[in-house]
C-alpha cells in the first residue's frame, strides 16, 4: 500500500482533506502548501485541541460561580490559540515523520514528503505560528502561561512516541487535552482537582478517537515498524473502545461533580448531562465502528467534534441554573 509521491505539479491535495475544503478553493496558491502542513484544509483537529479548553473553562466557571468579561477573551484566544498551536504541532509531526509520511499510502501526498515544502521553511512556519500562539497566551495570568510552556514537553515528545511504545495514542492525549488544565487555570488563576480529572478523561477520549483513526494505517504501519493501539488491539478494539468510552464519561462526571459541589442540585443535574451525551455519542461511534472501511474510521473520527460539542450546551445551561 505505499504509495508513489504526490509532485506539486499533480495539485498538491492531501489525501485525507476535505473535498473542496477553503484551502484548496480560496487561499492563495503560494500559502496553499504551508497551510496544508498546518492541516488548515481539516480541522477536524482544531477542534479536538479546542474542545477540552471550553469544558475547562465552563467548568472552572461553574465551580466558583463567577463570570468576567475576560471569559471572552479566554474563550476566544483557547480558539485561536488551538488553531496556531494544532498548525505548529502538526508541522512539528510531519517534520519529524517525514521520512515515514513517505511510505503510507494516506501520509504520503503531505506537503514535506511530496516535496511542496522544504524542511528548513516549515520550521520558519512552525516557529511563525508558535509565536503568534505564545503572544495570545501572554494575555493570560501567570498560572496558565506557566502551564501553556509546559505544554510543549507532550508537543514535541508525541510524534516520537510510535517509535518506542504501543501507545502513542496517551502521548497524543496528554497533548491534546493540555487545555482543560490551561483554561480552567486561565480563569480561576489556580489549577485545582477537577480540572485534572478533566484531562484524564480527556485523555481516555482521545485513546477512543485516536485508536478508530490509526486503524486506517494499521497495513502500513505494520510494513514499517510503526506501533499503534490499533495494531495492539487488533480485533480486541471494540472491546477497548468500549472500556475508554466507560473510562472517559465516568471521569468527566467526577470532575462535574467536582466543579459543581458549591452549585445548586439542578445546575449540577444539568452539568452531569453533558457526560452522559459524550457518551451516547461514543456509544453511536462504537456500533458503526468497522476496520475495514478506511471512509467510515475516517467519518467516525470526524464525527468526534460533535461529540466534544455535546456536554457545552449543558455545561453552559448550568450556569445560568
Amino acid at each position: 500500500m505505499t504509495a508513489d509521491k504526490q509532485t506539486p505539479e499533480a495539485g498538491g491535495r492531501v489525501a485525507d482533506a476535505y473535498r473542496d475544503n477553503w484551502v484548496d478553493r480560496m487561499a492563495p496558491r503560494s500559502l496553499r502548501p504551508y497551510l496544508r502542513l498546518s492541516r488548515a484544509d481539516r480541522p477536524i483537529g482544531t477542534w479536538l485541541l479546542l474542545l477540552p479548553c471550553w469544558w475547562g473553562l465552563t467548568l472552572s466557571m461553574l465551580h466558583d460561580g463567577r463570570a468576567v468579561w475576560h471569559d471572552m477573551w479566554i474563550f476566544a484566544g483557547c480558539a485561536i490559540g488551538a488553531f496556531l498551536m494544532r498548525g505548529a504541532g502538526c508541522t512539528w509531526n510531519d517534520i519529524t515523520d517525514r521520512h515515514i509520511d513517505g511510505s503510507v499510502a494516506r501520509t504520503a501526498s503531505r506537503p514535506i514528503p511530496s516535496g511542496q515544502v522544504p524542511v528548513p521553511r516549515a520550521l520558519a512556519w512552525l516557529c511563525m505560528q508558535a509565536v503568534l500562539a505564545f503572544c495570545i497566551l501572554l494575555t493570560f495570568n501567570t498560572a496558565a502561561i506557566t502551564l501553556g510552556i509546559v505544554s510543549l514537553v507532550p508537543v514535541c515528545v508525541y510524534p516520537f512516541a510510535k517509535r518506542f511504545t504501543w501507545w502513542p495514542q496517551v502521548f497524543l492525549g496528554l497533548a491534546f487535552n493540555w487545555g482543560a488544565l490551561l483554561a480552567w487555570t486561565a480563569h480561576s488563576g489556580r489549577l485545582e482537582w477537577p480540572a485534572v480529572v478533566l484531562y484524564m478523561a480527556g485523555i481516555a477520549w482521545t485513546l477512543f478517537y485516536d485508536t478508530v483513526y490509526a486503524h486506517q494505517d494499521a497495513e502500513d504501519d505494520a510494513l514499517i515498524g510503526v506501533k499503534s493501539t490499533a495494531r495492539l488491539f487488533g480485533p480486541r478494539t471494540p472491546r477497548w473502545l468500549r472500556r475508554f468510552l466507560v473510562v472517559s464519561v465516568s471521569l468527566m462526571g467526577v470532575s462535574v461533580i467536582g466543579a459543581g459541589a458549591g452549585a445548586s442540585p439542578l445546575a449540577l443535574l444539568l452539568a452531569l448531562a453533558g457526560p452522559i451525551a459524550l457518551g451516547w455519542h461514543l456509544q453511536w461511534q462504537l456500533t458503526r465502528f468497522n476496520p475495514d472501511d478506511d471512509a467510515g474510521l475516517l467519518a467516525l473520527f470526524r464525527s468526534n467534534r460533535d461529540a466534544g460539542l455535546l456536554p457545552l450546551p449543558f455545561f453552559a445551561v448550568a450556569l445560568l441554573a
